[in-house]
């Protein structure tokens, strides 16, 4: 467990296909079993013999699905047309199922949707994972592909839009500035189901970063009283951006100053949560203006995760003492336990030795503490000085089942 944890509760393939596929391909073809069934390609009679009515169906979905392939076998490959495709195979368990190497040599934007929906409705999660990679390099840098796949994901099926979008979300195409714009425009579509609108906007995360108008429409839709899941998942997108921005030294403050405005002004309490708490992550400067946003956190908000968050974020940025001041004078007005072990904690974080005084007075304040502020001077007394050290050596550091439930 971290110290900035705040929750209360993630025979070999043939010479040709590209390598980085090979491992996939390898994992579904020891699924074989489940393959043939969901693939619906072999068939048994009840007397063990195999036939051929799966590919019928699949010939079928592709007459119906696939653009100019009218009379060519669902799973043909390239020169195949005007031929009967033969027999299917004997399956045998120990062999791959041949056919999903011809699916991957000859599968393309045109027809992927009929092509894949037989090897869906298997089930099986390392399909969906070839699926996805290989739609994925279907699009590859394309604007219009990528455009294309966000309008099939409109009317896809459950788990087909899961694969549209993990697709797109890996794609380069997705950050294309015509893209993006796109799939903003699509996840703000108030016709288009909430948890739909959410995938989208998830799909966005992988931005390297967002211009001021994309921060501005997503600050703004998550504030909505109504946006929901769909808003939770905005929140969600602008604090992974803004890591990976950080990380690439980019202005945080931006992403900053949306997601206090969402943290401090939505009317949902999970969404103020995520926006309070995420930036944890990326643990930015913070400068004087938003310290003194997320001082008022620390006394005014209604949630104890979002003062917990808050006094995280301050630990990590600003003048020590300060913190210590303002910590000090929050334990004296806060109730809840849980926050309580927050800011407890994070006065060792914010001014490690020197916070001992205030962790004391804390202590005296609320016994339930003294045990805990002698573990902590006898810490530091044996040379841990390093937060993250000292917080590894705690022989309890859930002492309130603050970090997996509710007090």
């Amino acid at each position: 467990m971290t110290p900035e944890s705040l929750h209360r509760s993630a025979t070999g393939p043939s010479e040709g296909l590209p390598r980085r596929r090979a491992p996939l391909l390898l994992a579904v073809c020891g699924g074989v079993a489940l393959l043939a069934a969901g693939v619906a390609l072999l068939t048994r009679d009840t007397d063990g013999t195999s036939t051929t009515s799966g590919q019928d169906a699949a010939q079928e979905a592709g007459r119906k699905h696939a653009g100019g392939g009218g009379q060519r076998g669902a799973f043909a490959g390239p020169g195949a047309a005007g031929e009967e495709e033969p027999p299917p195979p004997r399956f045998e368990e120990a062999v791959c199922w041949r056919e999903l190497e011809r699916f991957d040599a000859a599968v393309s934007m045109e027809n992927f949707r009929a092509w894949a929906a037989p090897l869906l409705a298997s089930g099986d999660s390392l399909v969906t994972d070839y699926l996805t990679e290989r739609l994925s390099e279907l699009i590859g840098n394309d604007a219009d592909r990528a455009t294309e796949v966000l309008t099939w994901a409109r009317d896809a099926g459950a788990d087909e839009f899961e694969v549209l979008l993990a697709a797109l979300r890996r794609s380069e195409a997705v950050h294309h500035g015509q893209v993006t714009t796109r799939m903003l425009a699509q996840g703000m579509d108030a016709t288009l189901e909430g948890g739909r609108r959410a995938g989208i906007l998830s799909a966005l995360d992988t931005q390297k970063r967002f211009d001021p108008s994309a921060l501005d429409t997503l600050k703004t839709f998550a504030k909505d009283p109504v946006s929901g899941e769909a808003g939770w998942a905005a929140t969600r997108t602008i604090a992974r951006v803004m890591k990976r921005d950080f990380e690439g030294r980019g202005n945080v403050a931006p992403y900053m100053d949306a997601l206090l405005a969402i943290g401090t002004e939505s009317p949902d309490e999970n969404i103020r949560y995520l926006a309070l708490s995420t930036p944890m992550h990326a643990t930015p400067v913070l400068d004087e203006q938003t310290r003194a946003q997320y001082a008022k956190v620390l006394t005014q908000e209604g949630s104890p995760d979002g003062r917990e968050a808050a006094a995280h974020n301050l630990s990590v940025s600003g003048n020590r003492q300060e913190v210590l001041d303002l910590f000090s004078e929050a334990f004296g007005n806060e109730r809840d336990t849980c926050v309580r072990w927050a800011l407890f904690r994070f006065a060792a974080r914010a001014s490690g030795r020197e916070a001992l005084p205030v962790m004391a007075q804390m202590a005296m304040a609320d016994p339930r503490f003294q045990p805990l502020y002698q573990i902590f001077e006898q810490l530091y007394a044996s040379g841990h000085h390093d937060f993250v050290r000292l917080w590894n050596n705690l022989p309890n550091q859930d002492p309130f089942g603050c970090l997996v439930g509710h007090d």
